[in-house]
């Protein structure tokens, strides 16, 4: 039972340091109006610490334009 709270605590530290990463790089400043900003934005706070010892995840995406 105890190892399921412990892994619940290093889970939340775990994604605090994240969104402190996130913060620190301006993705919450800016308006998020396209998936590859909103995904950039996720992917930083789920590589949590990783941000801090080099890793810059950024993510490309593009949507199809609809057809006329």
């Amino acid at each position: 039972m105890r190892g399921g709270s412990i892994g619940g605590a290093i889970l939340l530290v775990w994604v605090l340091i994240g969104v402190l990463a996130a913060g620190q790089r301006g993705y919450f400043s800016r308006d998020n109006d396209n998936c590859a900003e909103a995904g950039t934005t996720l992917v930083a706070i789920v590589a949590g610490p990783l941000n801090y010892v080099g890793l810059n995840p950024k993510v490309k995406c593009e949507v199809p334009q609809p057809s006329e």
